[in-house]
């Protein structure tokens, strides 16, 4: 019997984390990290099932109390060397083959990037479907900063060229990647191994939402912007309830 492909998101959080021992379960706003991730994705309205990819029992124990599905992620695929893509590849394969669960897009969503709403996610979706994408990337825009890099013959600037700065308002518009969103389908991920199609579209996100949690002393700036930006009314919890 056919049935119809839904649109998956999966959230891979290992256990292990160099930069901040569990990082992905540290407590940020009053709650877990990856909670925030796993609530916005479970109350986006274009999102069919949520998934975290894990290798370790507490890490699931979080997903599983904030309304998300559970993959068990191998040690190979664990480790500092294993890519996310590894992951996303696994887990597809995994529901699709032992829980009969048919995938037809996938919504990576990283945990150290919770400055993201659910309307964030299913405008993205529809972004991506316009535009008939294969795959798409959360961006914020660089907005007059300069990236400077170090070369054999000395400093250069990456982003524009030093010598004729001319005005900024002239500059083409330039972006980043930030971390937060990602949509691919299965086929490019089995094909090319990569999150990043030959038809990749952006969706832009406000500079707030640029910043991301690698260490303790990013904490205190992203709960800023959460309780700004009010997002904890945004997704609510089973601590609510």
């Amino acid at each position: 019997m056919h049935r119809e492909k839904q649109t998956i998101a999966i959230i891979p959080a290992r256990g292990g984390s160099k930069g901040l021992k569990g990082k992905n379960i540290y407590p940020v706003a009053g709650r877990p990290l990856l909670a925030w991730t796993v609530l916005q994705a479970v109350q986006s309205e274009r999102i069919d099932r949520v998934f975290v990819s894990t290798d370790d029992a507490e890490i699931a124990e979080v997903a599983a109390a904030y309304g998300a599905g559970v993959i068990e992620r191998p040690q190979e695929l664990s480790g500092d060397g294993a890519s996310s893509e590894s992951a996303l590849l696994h887990a597809v394969d995994l529901l699709e083959k032992e829980r009969a669960i048919p995938v037809g897009l996938v919504v990576f969503l990283q945990a150290t990037s919770p400055l993201r709403k659910p309307r964030d996610i299913d405008r993205s979706i529809e972004r991506f479907r316009a535009e008939g994408a294969d795959s798409l990337i959360s961006v914020t825009k660089l907005d007059d900063l300069t990236v400077w890099e170090k070369r054999p013959q000395g400093w250069e600037s990456v982003n524009f060229d030093y010598r004729n700065r001319g005005m900024r308002q002239q500059r083409p518009a330039q972006y980043i990647e930030n971390g937060s969103i990602y949509l691919v389908t299965p086929e490019v991920l089995r094909s090319t191994g990569n999150r990043i199609g030959r038809k990749l579209s952006i969706y832009e996100m406000e500079f707030w939402q640029t910043w991301e949690i690698d260490s303790v002393e990013e904490i205190d700036l992203i709960e800023f912007y959460m309780f700004k930006k009010n997002l904890a009314d945004q997704v609510s919890g089973p601590e609510n309830q």
